[in-house]
Order: C-alpha cells, then structure tokens, then sequence
C-alpha cells in the first residue's frame, strides 16, 4: 500500500517539475523574442522596399538612433558604418524630430570621410516613420553646387579677360579721332586696333567653343579619322607663323593609326598644341610633332626647345584662362584657354593629356587616346 503512494507522489512530482520546465521554456522563448525584437526591430511595412529602391540616402533609426535599415545610396555616401550614422549633425537633427515631432529640412556640409578635406553638400529631410522610428533622406548636391562654382569662377573670368581688349579698342578709337591729321598715327592705332579686335574676337570664339565641348553631346556621332591627317592638319594652320620665326617643325613617320571621334575637334587640339610651342620657342629653334601607337594607345607627341613651364606651374596650366607668362601671352595674342579646351576635347575621346616641362630646356605634351577598333562604335547621344 505504501509502495502505491509513493509511485502516485513520484508521479505527480515528476509532472510538476516538467509542467514547472515547460513554463520555464515557454517564458524564456517570450524573453528571447521581446530581446530579438529590440535588437533587430522590424521596418513598418513598404519601407524596405522603398530604401532599396532609392537613389539618394535613405536611412530609419530606431529609439536609440540605431540605424535599422539603410539604402545603397546612405552607404555609398559614408553616412552610415557600422549601423550607426557617423555624422554628429545628423544625429542632433534626429533627436530634434524625436523630441518635437516635427519634420526637418536642412542644407549641410559634411566631411566625405576620415581622411582628407573633402566635403559633400547634402540636401537632409527628417521626419517620424510611426510613433519609434525616424526617416532620414539626404540628397547629394554636390556636382550641382561644383558646378554653380565653376559658372560663377568662368562669368568673373570672362569679365576679367574682356576688359582689357574692350578698353583697348575704345581708347584706339579715341586716339584714332584725336590724330585725324597725322596719317602715319593713323595707321599705326588702326594696326593695333586690328590687333586689338582680332584677339577679341579670338578670344570671344575660343569661349564659344570651350562651352560647346562642356556640354553632354559635344561628341554626337563620332567617326573613323586618320590620326596622320589629323596631326597634318594641325601642323599646317601653323606653318606661316613659325616660318616667320625661323622655326622649324619637324614631323615625325606615319602612324597608321585610326581613331574616333570628331575631325574639327582634334585637328583643334593639336593646332593648340602646336601654336604654344611655336609661340613659346625661341626663333631659329625646332619644334618636333610625331604620333605612334603602343598596345592600342595613340600618343600625339608635341616638343617644343622654349621657355618652359615651372614646376609649381605645371598642375595649373590647363586651367580656363592659366598663363604661365602673362606679358609674353597677352604680347602673342594668347587668351589663356588654347589648352584647356585641349584637354577637354581629349576627354571627351576618353583619353589624356601628360606634360613634361624644364624650364629653360622647352616641354613636351603628349596627347593619349584609344585606337580606334573595328567595327564603328554606336553615336554617343542623340542624332540630330
């Protein structure tokens, strides 16, 4: 009889005890999934998809301003590492909504990463998703105010390198009236006067073009060019200046070579090149063009026994409007734009342009483009 009892007691303590274990699991389960879920919290409906879909930066921060969800754009940006956004200002603009309710827009400057001065203008907008999280959304505007940059450094440029030939013409024109009587006065005003206008209207078509070839379809249809002609060309606009001078260009053997791209465009760019060395040289002195092809890459060589340009000099000069020399340049009828539309115009043939320079010893500028292959590559842009 005892026995039974305690076979009944056992049994029953035996169900206690796994009753008790099972709750013990189930409430440990619950715990588990509360923890998972402040850890990892879940992004309302539609916002996952929406943040992949994005261009721009999309970020969702939970309570502690963890980052749960961001979109390719925010990483690529930098603005998150790690789940968490790296930028204070950010951060002070979220806790501001958190603490308001109230939706954000501002215009911010921040570093581009740990390293170097680099920055990056954003467009951010911050606004409660729920009653947790907040949405932040930054568009990159930095290329819009490189460029705002950029137009406004050209217009006060242009202004500057007008003024000059403008004032000259006008006061040659005063002074043409005053010696009305002196012919030889005359002739010497209206000489300069040519001058004067010529390098204004140089100057005024030089500008034409280099906003031509900044713009998207400055190489609309490209085609299959003879880099031989091209170099030919671009020699013979400057045959009778140098011949002038004394000074010889030397032409190197054919190369064969084929490239696409736009026949005005690059017979333009080695006629710059040529006219500086020229410009630059000393007369009786040589200026070497030669072009070869290595491993399906075209180099244009021009070589000059000039001035030189001085090293600190050499990462400006194909800036718009750059003059090493300014007398020299302003006495020759430079305008200060010959090699920045060169490098321009090599650009858009997806290619380069490399300069060695002593001075004292001349410089060498080398032009590098990619040979042309067969068949004709498709027109980049709309045909007209």
């Amino acid at each position: 009889m005892e026995s039974s009892w305690l076979v009944l007691l056992s049994l029953a303590l035996g169900l206690t005890v796994g009753a008790g274990f099972v709750t013990l699991l189930y409430v440990a389960e619950r715990h588990g999934k509360r923890a998972a879920e402040v850890v990892n919290p879940a992004v309302p409906d539609g916002i996952d998809q929406v943040l992949d879909a994005l261009e721009s930066a999309g970020v969702v921060l939970d309570p502690s301003n963890n980052v749960i969800k961001s979109s390719p754009g925010a990483l690529s940006m930098g603005l998150v590492v790690n789940q968490q956004l790296i930028h204070p200002e950010l951060l002070d603009l979220a806790r501001g909504v958190r603490r308001t309710g109230e939706a954000v827009s501002e215009d911010l400057v921040l570093s581009r990463g740990p390293f170097g001065d680099a920055s990056m203008h954003l467009r951010v907008r911050l606004a409660r998703l729920g009653s947790r999280y907040v949405l932040l959304l930054a568009e990159d505007r930095t290329e819009a105010f490189r460029l705002d940059e950029v137009r406004r450094d050209f217009v006060a440029n242009i202004s500057h390198e007008l003024k000059t030939p403008i004032a000259a013409v006008g006061l040659l024109a005063e002074a043409l009236g005053h010696a009305a009587d002196e012919p030889v006065q005359v002739r010497r005003f209206a000489d300069r006067l040519t001058t004067e206008a010529g390098r204004l209207a140089r100057l005024t078509q030089e500008i034409i073009e280099l906003s031509r070839l900044q713009a998207q379809d400055a190489l609309r249809q490209p085609e299959l060019l003879e880099i031989d002609d091209i170099v030919a060309a671009g020699i013979d606009q400057n045959r009778v200046v140098a011949d002038a001078d004394r000074i010889t260009i030397a032409v190197g053997k054919k190369s064969r070579a084929q490239v696409y791209g736009d026949e005005r465009l690059l017979v333009m760019a080695v006629h710059n090149l040529v006219a500086n060395a020229v410009h630059y040289s000393s007369p009786g002195s040589r200026v070497g063009v030669g072009a070869r092809v290595t491993d399906g890459v075209i180099e244009i060589t021009v070589t000059d026994q000039g001035v030189g340009i001085p090293e600190s000099d050499l990462d400006r000069i194909f800036e718009r409007f750059f003059r090493v020399d300014q007398a020299r340049s302003r006495n020759t009828g430079g305008t200060g734009l010959g090699l920045s539309i060169v490098k321009h115009v090599v650009q858009i043939h997806g290619g380069d342009i490399r300069v060695w320079s002593q001075p004292g010893h001349g410089s060498t500028f080398t032009i590098r483009l990619p040979e042309a292959t067969h068949p004709a590559p498709a027109a980049t842009g709309d045909t007209p």
